[in-house]
C-alpha cells in the first residue's frame, strides 16, 4: 500500500481532484468503499493527462452515479444496469462509475454471460494488464492510499505489459484485449512480456467473436499514437493483423525497388504512417498514409530493366478501398477521403519530376480540393529515402510545386472550381431547355480553363461559350 495524492498537486490535474473529493464525501456519507480504478491510477504514477475517471464503488454503481451526479449538478446518467454501470456525461472529463464485479463468459461471445459482484480484489484481478489494475482510495479516511495487488507500478518502472492472471484465460475471455496490447505498447513504448506474447499469438484466432466496430475503434487508437508503427508490427508479428487488415499484413517481406523507400512494402508503409504521424495529429491522414499503397502486392510485376513495377496500385488501391471500408465498418466521410488520396498521392510527385504547367497544376488543385494540403502532407511523409541529401531535394521541389500552386490559385480561386457561366446562362444563350447537353457544355468550359486555353473569369467563358456553342445546337438534349 502506497500514498500517492501528492501527484494530484500538478496543475494538469486541478479539474480532476473536486470531482473525487466530492466522490469521496458522498461515499462516507453512505458507508460505502469507493476507489478510482484503472487508467487513472497508471496515468497519476506515469505523469500523464488524464481524460477520464473510472470510479469502483463496493455497492449499487448505478444506485451511486445518480447521486454522485445530482452531487456534481448533472442531471442526467446514462445507465447500464445489467453490468452494473453508469457514464455520468460531463463536458470536461469523462466518469464512469461501476460495481465491483467480475464476469463470466461463454467461448464464443466476449460479452459476459453472468456479472457477480465482488470486493476491490476481484475487480482489479479481472483487468487486462497490471499497469491498469491498480486502485487508489478517494474515501475521504483513506484518501490516496494505493492498492496494487500486481506490481503493476514494478512493471510501469520496466516498461512492461503483462496480465494480472493467466493471459490464456485473459485473452480468450475477452479478445479485443489482443489488440489492445498492441495499442498500451504503441501509446506507452511499453515491451509486452514473452509468457503474454506467446498467449496472443496462441489465442489471436478468438478475434474472430469481437465486433468489427470494436476491432475498428481500437485499431483506430493505434493510429492516433505518437508512433503508430510499434503497434502495427505486434499485430503483425503475433498474426492479428491478417485477421484485421489483411491487405496490409500481405505487404510484410514483400520487396520493391529500393530507389526511394524500403525493400519491403510493409516496412515502407509503416514508415510513411509514421512520418505522417511527425507531420500531423489528423488520424485520417495517418490513415491515408496507411493505405496508400495497399494495391502494390496486387498490381507487382518484374520488369527486366526496371525491376518491380506497380503500375496503377494508385487506381487500383482506390477501388480496393471499397471493400475494406465495407469490411471495418467506415463512415461514408472516411472512405471517400482514403480513397481520394489513395487515388491522387503520386500526383503531386509526378508534378516534382516533370516540367510543371499551370494545366497540370490546376488539375491536381480541383481533384483534391478542400484535401489539398492534407494530400502534400502524405506525399511529404510517403519520402522514406534515409539519403539525407536526396530528402532535402526532394523537399525543395515540393516546396517549389507549392508556390506555383498558390500563384494559381490567386489566379483562379480554385478550390471550389466550377464554370462561371452557369447553367441557366447557357439554356438562355443557346436555346435550350434542361438535360445533359448543359452539363456537357459547363464541362467543356471547365476543361478549357484547367486547359489554360482561356482565363477564369466570366467574360472569357462566355467568349468561348459562343465559339462552342454550334457544337452543340441540333443534339437530342
Amino acid at each position: 500500500m502506497e500514498n500517492i495524492k501528492d501527484l494530484l498537486n500538478s496543475k494538469k490535474y486541478k479539474g480532476i481532484i473536486p470531482i473525487l473529493l466530492t466522490a469521496g464525501r458522498l461515499a462516507e456519507k453512505e458507508n460505502i468503499d469507493i476507489y478510482v480504478v484503472g487508467g487513472i491510477v497508471r496515468d497519476l504514477l506515469m505523469n500523464r493527462s488524464i481524460n477520464d475517471i473510472d470510479i469502483m464503488v463496493v455497492t449499487d454503481g448505478v444506485h451511486f452515479a445518480k447521486k454522485l451526479a445530482f452531487e456534481l449538478g448533472i442531471k442526467k446518467i446514462v445507465p447500464f444496469p445489467k453490468f452494473g454501470t453508469a457514464i455520468i456525461p460531463n463536458k470536461n472529463i469523462s466518469i464512469e462509475v461501476a460495481t465491483a464485479r467480475t464476469e463470466t463468459y461463454s467461448k464464443s461471445s466476449r460479452k459476459p454471460t453472468e456479472v457477480v459482484y465482488t470486493d476491490l480484489r476481484g475487480d482489479v484481478s479481472r483487468r487486462d494488464f497490471t499497469i491498469n489494475a491498480m486502485a487508489m482510495d478517494i474515501h475521504p479516511l483513506r484518501y490516496g492510499n494505493l492498492t496494487d495487488l500486481f506490481n503493476g507500478i514494478l512493471d510501469i518502472n520496466e516498461k512492461i505489459l503483462r496480465t494480472p492472471l493467466n493471459p490464456d484465460e485473459t485473452f480468450s475471455e475477452d479478445p479485443l484485449r489482443m489488440i489492445r496490447a498492441a495499442y498500451f505498447s504503441s501509446k506507452l513504448n511499453f515491451k509486452i512480456d514473452q509468457f503474454t506474447l506467446k498467449s496472443i499469438k496462441k489465442t489471436a484466432h478468438r478475434i474472430d467473436i469481437v465486433s468489427t466496430e470494436r476491432i475498428r475503434d481500437e485499431f483506430i487508437k493505434i493510429l492516433k499514437t505518437d508512433k503508430p508503427s510499434i503497434g502495427i508490427i505486434i499485430l503483425q508479428k503475433v498474426g492479428l493483423l491478417k485477421y484485421i487488415f489483411p491487405e496490409i499484413d500481405m505487404m510484410y517481406g514483400m520487396n520493391q525497388t529500393s530507389e526511394w523507400h524500403h525493400k519491403d512494402i510493409f516496412a515502407h508503409t509503416l514508415q510513411v504512417v509514421d512520418n505522417a504521424a511527425i507531420l500531423t495529429d489528423k488520424m485520417e491522414i495517418r490513415f491515408a498514409a496507411l493505405v496508400h499503397d495497399i494495391a502494390k502486392p496486387r498490381t507487382r510485376r518484374i520488369d527486366k530493366k526496371k525491376g518491380y513495377t506497380f503500375h496503377g496500385h494508385d487506381a487500383v488501391g482506390e477501388k480496393m478501398l471499397n471493400d475494406v471500408a465495407r469490411r471495418m465498418k467506415l463512415s461514408n466521410i472516411l472512405k471517400v477521403y482514403l480513397k481520394k488520396l489513395t487515388l491522387l498521392h503520386l500526383r503531386p510527385i509526378a508534378l516534382v519530376k516533370d516540367i510543371v504547367t499551370d494545366s497540370a497544376i490546376r488539375r491536381l488543385m480541383v481533384a483534391a480540393g478542400h484535401d489539398l494540403d492534407d494530400l502534400m502532407i502524405l506525399c511529404r511523409a510517403d519520402i522514406t529515402t534515409k539519403n539525407p541529401k536526396r530528402v532535402k531535394k526532394y523537399l525543395k521541389k515540393f516546396e517549389k510545386v507549392e508556390q506555383k500552386m498558390k500563384s494559381v490559385l490567386e489566379k483562379d480561386s480554385l478550390k471550389s472550381f466550377q464554370s462561371p457561366v452557369r447553367g441557366k446562362e447557357i439554356m438562355e444563350f443557346c436555346g435550350i431547355g434542361e438535360g445533359p447537353i448543359i452539363g456537357q457544355i459547363k464541362k467543356n468550359i471547365e476543361e478549357a480553363i484547367l486547359n489554360g486555353d482561356i482565363q477564369n473569369n466570366y467574360e472569357d467563358a462566355l467568349e468561348y461559350l459562343k465559339k462552342i456553342k454550334e457544337n452543340y445546337l441540333g443534339k437530342p438534349n
